[in-house]
């Protein structure tokens, strides 16, 4: 070969080589990650999403690119990111959370969608069967609205004297009137009278809180929504100033401080939700996956708080903790 040909044949490889690794990563299938909170509150739960992905065979960047869309608590902003995601061509969408997931089945068409929800997904409007959903929707539930009344009864076998309890809950996340008219009912069976506060963003907690110290003896349940998950720690320490005992669904709550947390594990809900978006795109069809539900919850205890709150636990209550914070 000569130099001229040389240097051609050369030129043609490095030329050639960017293409051939733009077209390997174009055929890397995408997968849409859509959640209304942020990356820093929903770490733990992306790696939990991430495992699942791994134990069907998927690891982003090798042989799956996950595009990650975050509202940051912009709700409003969640429609026009499940768009960009259908524009992009993904072969899935993972969507945590109501708000996400009607989003995404609103722009999806069909492409199909996996959610996490913890609100009944038939009354949401997300599928019409758990068993066999339909059109393009499947995802993980978890027990939230069930658990719910569970989170009065402890409170009250915590505090067995008091009458009132109060629940903060956010009007505009979807299902808040159907965990509120659920614990009213559960309430009137323990002899308790429930006050419904509201909060539609940070700025509406402090006013929350003053009416729920208004009410002492008071215990106080935070409704499921992503606006109190994504400030656990900021709730915590509203209620330890506040002086109001009070329970949420995550750990994240406990482990600020709160007093106590019952609810879902999200590492195995979000894994659950890594698995069937796997699955899918290992080639089975939304049809053939029914919506799964993830049982698996946790009662977790802050001591020290309680010790803070001038509260004796019971024994019978410390005895059923997964985990006692000291």
């Amino acid at each position: 070969m000569n130099r001229r040909a040389f240097i051609v044949g050369l030129g043609g490889a490095a030329v050639t080589w960017p293409f051939r690794a733009m077209a390997q990563q174009s055929s890397m299938p995408l997968v849409g990650f859509l959640n209304s909170a942020s990356a820093d509150t929903y770490a733990p739960r992306v790696r939990a999403f991430q495992k699942g992905l791994a134990e069907t065979g998927f690891t982003d960047g090798r042989n799956v690119s996950v595009l990650y869309r975050w509202a940051n608590d912009r709700n409003e902003q969640v429609p026009a990111l499940a768009a960009d995601l259908v524009r992009r061509n993904v072969s899935a969408i993972a969507a945590g959370g109501t708000r996400s997931a009607l989003a995404a089945k609103e722009a999806s068409g069909s492409t199909p969608v996996i959610f996490h929800t913890v609100t009944d997904p038939v009354a949401a409007g997300l599928v019409t069967s758990l068993s066999r959903p339909t059109a393009n929707l499947t995802g993980i539930t978890s027990l939230g609205v069930e658990v719910g009344p569970k989170r009065l009864e402890l409170m009250r076998e915590l505090m067995p004297q008091n009458t009132a309890i109060a629940l903060l809950i956010n009007p505009t996340f979807p299902g808040s009137d159907g965990i509120a008219d659920r614990l009213h009912s559960a309430a009137q069976v323990l002899g308790l009278r429930l006050h419904v506060l509201k909060a539609a963003s940070e700025s509406d907690f402090d006013a929350a809180f003053a009416s729920a110290t208004s009410l002492k003896p008071v215990a106080l349940v935070i409704g499921t929504d992503p606006l109190f998950t994504g400030r656990s720690a900021q709730l915590a320490a509203l209620a330890l100033r506040s002086g109001v005992p009070a329970i949420y669904q995550y750990r994240e709550f406990a482990a600020a401080g709160g007093l106590l947390s019952y609810g879902e594990s999200f590492t195995e809900s979000y894994r659950l939700l890594g698995v069937y978006t796997g699955r899918i795109l290992n080639g089975e069809k939304v049809a053939d996956l029914p919506v799964q539900q993830s049982a698996k919850v946790e009662l977790i205890l802050n001591l020290k708080t309680a010790k803070a709150l001038g509260l004796d636990v019971p024994l019978s209550l410390l005895g059923r903790a997964d985990e006692v914070i000291e």
